[in-house]
């Protein structure tokens, strides 16, 4: 499970949100359902948000080990 980190990285650069929004072509809406892992960006607007913000693709999302149930649970 991926687990979005585009946030912080925004709060770090300073920029407003709907000025990245408006930089990487989509609206506020898609930007705000990106951060909140409701939908992710397509590929070449991943690598220029991440450009865009200073850091690397794969900081903008962690990857989260889901639990599985033991048989006992």
């Amino acid at each position: 499970m991926l687990k979005s980190r585009i946030a912080e990285h925004i709060e770090k650069s300073g920029y407003r949100r709907k000025y990245i929004a408006d930089k990487i072509g989509v609206s506020y809406r898609q930007l705000a359902s990106y951060i909140a892992g409701e939908h992710y960006p397509p590929v070449p607007k991943l690598f220029f948000l991440a450009k865009l913000l200073g850091c690397r693709v794969d900081d903008l999302y962690e990857w989260i080990e889901e639990k599985k149930p033991t048989h006992g649970e």
